[in-house]
């Protein structure tokens, strides 16, 4: 059986034997009660580490963020956040389908802020007319801009504008624990401006499912009937919540080598005919990359191409593709990802 050089993203990990080995050996209870002790101290662990005041275990990120938009608006209201943002373009339009929910979308720059005119401008006036804007969304790391990270100071302007025009602020942070290693600060350094934030367990950080949510004790208790509606009780989920523990006491720090692979890896494929990279890549442990036209070869026939080699590729375009470095990527496969690369674009 082939062993696979899976790049698609970091959502394909899988947990290492110790995680493993959590899991199995996890204190259950039943969470609907409140009974689970895991999942009571994964929460508590993840509200201390983004210095906030209670937090809530969801099956997904994308139940977390529609969860944080349904606690901070009511059917009518209005959602301000970038045109790349993920809650816009890949949570199936679940703010508005369940929520009534509508969004406002300004462009995203290309370091993955929002400008803050355009903030200012997006804001309704009140009038019978118009929607009332309620919520600012951000996303650090910014997938789509390229995994960039963004500052502590640009979040504090951004959070600052949406006060001013008394907006709540939620942060999509599924990577945020990524944009702290770059950074070299603390999550919570990241998040102390923010309503709410949801991070993901089971990308870079090993975990097979879940992500948190995070806010004001008040905010996660209406957010915790929200996931009930939406039906995202569970029962003995300790099991789950074990792995999560174990990814934030463990993984965190050992995010650096991710990023320090996908800069080695953007290195070797800058140095391939007919490669071009792109979006400021790399940007923490993202890669992305174009094909030249010129070769008149399609991504999709590419990432056949290399599928041959062993290499697995997460297609974003015609001729764009991202590669994400993760846990289980090794300094052994980047000079193979290289050569793949250079045998499929040479054919």
């Amino acid at each position: 059986m082939m062993e696979w050089i899976d790049l698609r993203s970091d959502t394909v990990t899988l947990p290492p034997e110790k995680m493993r080995a959590a899991m199995a050996a996890a204190e259950l209870g039943d969470d609907v009660y409140g009974e689970d002790p895991t999942i009571n101290r994964l929460q508590m662990l993840a509200a201390e580490r983004l210095g906030k005041g209670a937090a809530l275990f969801l099956p997904s990120g994308t139940m977390g963020n529609l969860a944080a938009v349904l606690a901070h608006c009511g059917r009518g209201d209005e959602v301000i956040m970038g045109d790349c943002a993920h809650t816009f373009l890949y949570e199936a339009g679940g703010i508005a389908a369940l929520g009534g929910v509508h969004p406002f979308i300004i462009p995203n720059q290309a370091d993955g802020t929002l400008k803050i005119s355009d903030i200012k401008r997006a804001v309704r006036a009140p009038d019978a007319h118009f929607p009332t804007s309620k919520l600012l969304i951000l996303e650090n790391t910014h997938n789509r801009c390229g995994g960039v990270s963004l500052t502590r100071a640009y979040m504090l302007e951004a959070a600052r504008t949406a006060r001013e025009a008394g907006l709540a602020i939620h942060l999509d942070g599924a990577r945020i624990f990524n944009a702290a290693v770059d950074q070299g600060v603390p999550a919570s350094a990241l998040v102390d401006m923010v309503d709410s934030v949801t991070f993901c367990l089971s990308k870079g950080l090993c975990a097979p499912v879940g992500s948190v949510l995070c806010g004001s004790q008040d905010f996660i208790a209406k957010a915790h009937r929200i996931r009930k509606q939406l039906g995202g009780g569970m029962r003995q989920a300790g099991v789950l919540a074990a792995a999560g523990i174990l990814a934030l006491e463990e993984m965190v720090d050992r995010l650096i080598e991710d990023h320090q692979h996908a800069t080695a890896l953007a290195a070797g494929l800058g140095e391939v005919p007919g490669l071009r990279l792109d979006k400021g890549s790399p940007k923490t442990n993202m890669v992305y990359v174009e094909i030249d036209a010129g070769l008149g070869l399609t991504a999709q026939e590419c990432a056949a191409q290399l599928r041959k080699e062993g290499v697995l590729v997460g297609i974003t375009g015609e001729r764009h593709f991202r590669l994400v470095s993760h846990y289980w990527i090794r300094d052994e496969h980047l000079p193979m990802v290289v050569n793949a690369f250079k045998k499929v674009l040479s054919t």
